[in-house]
């Protein structure tokens, strides 16, 4: 790590070139193509908490096959929300300039109020799975535990790329320019 604060290292240039690479800038160029992808991405990551969960609790051989069938298309999706947010998550706070800084508190912030009402609703909904006799606390806390976990190590990713703005034309002259 470089001797003074706030001076890139090669490491943060190499994420920075990375995080605004555009060869694929056309994958999460609009709003709608964006928001396809964080629900592919929300969907890849339930199917892959369940086939773990599968693996583990249920022991079910086939999950681990059906996990790693998912993996490679779940990089994708996490790859292509990165870039589209510019690495907002990704780059350290150091590289960030004061836009980005204050778009990434407000994306934690926002992550962080999401998981807790989805940690109150999952709360309650144990709590009253438990209560009315349909499953044991015990049998739920680990899924429920787990499943909660992983939202809040993904909700920023999500939040971020359903937060993420169009880029601005390249020139903004030649969206006015008249054919003469």
């Amino acid at each position: 790590m470089s001797g003074r604060t706030g001076e890139a290292t090669r490491y943060d240039r190499r994420m920075y070139a990375l995080m605004n690479r555009r060869e694929a800038a056309s994958w999460y160029a609009t709003a709608a193509r964006r928001r396809l992808f964080v629900l592919g991405h929300i969907a890849l990551s339930a199917a892959s908490v369940a086939c773990w969960l599968y693996a583990v609790v249920g022991d079910r051989d086939w999950a681990l096959l059906v996990l790693l069938a998912a993996l490679l298309p779940w990089c994708v999706a996490t790859g292509v929300i990165n870039t589209a947010t510019k690495g907002l998550l990704e780059l350290r706070r150091h590289v960030l300039d004061e836009r980005q800084r204050a778009e990434k508190d407000q994306v934690v912030s926002r992550a962080h109020r999401l998981t807790t009402w989805l940690l109150a609703a999952a709360t309650a909904g144990a709590g009253a799975l438990a209560w009315s006799g349909t499953a044991e606390l015990r049998t739920l806390a680990f899924p429920v535990l787990f499943t909660v976990l992983v939202a809040h190590w993904l909700m920023p990713l999500w939040v971020a790329g359903l937060s993420a703005r169009d880029e601005p034309a390249e020139d903004p002259a030649e969206e006015f320019a008249v054919g003469y």
